[in-house]
């Protein structure tokens, strides 16, 4: 028997941008070896369009996509949980491992301002990726 996929939730204040593309990035490089999720704080009504275009020129359709509200279920199922400026609005437990990503919020930003910002958090997931889930 094998042990379950490492759990990571990714968790931005309006689950729109940040969070939508680094959860969509993981899920892409893990290929099934990670069970990816995303939440906000105070979720928008809608994924930032720039976002979503920005991930499309990537091959990742975030259209069907939307903002999902943070709960403590999804923390205390994460092994770790990556905030992106939402403060202290995630709840802590023990035993999970937490990281704050300082990234530039998308929210009013061009196209190009999100494709910085996205090719910032795919570097970033790479690693992680690395960490969780080691080449063998």
């Amino acid at each position: 028997m094998t042990a379950p996929n490492p759990e990571v939730l990714f968790v931005c204040v309006h689950n729109a941008g940040r969070s939508q593309m680094a959860a969509a990035l993981l899920d892409h490089h893990a290929a099934g070896r990670v069970t990816v999720r995303s939440a906000g704080s105070a979720p928008a009504d809608t994924i930032n369009p720039a976002v979503v275009t920005a991930m499309e020129e990537l091959g990742l359709d975030l259209s069907k996509e939307f903002p999902k509200p943070l709960t403590d279920e999804a923390v205390r199922a994460s092994d770790v949980v990556i905030t992106m400026g939402c403060g202290d609005a995630c709840p802590i437990y023990p035993g999970k491992r937490y990281l704050n990503w300082e990234l530039d919020d998308p929210a009013g930003q061009g196209l190009e301002a999100v494709r910085s910002i996205r090719d910032d958090i795919d570097r970033r997931v790479e690693k992680l990726l690395t960490e969780l889930v080691p080449k063998k």
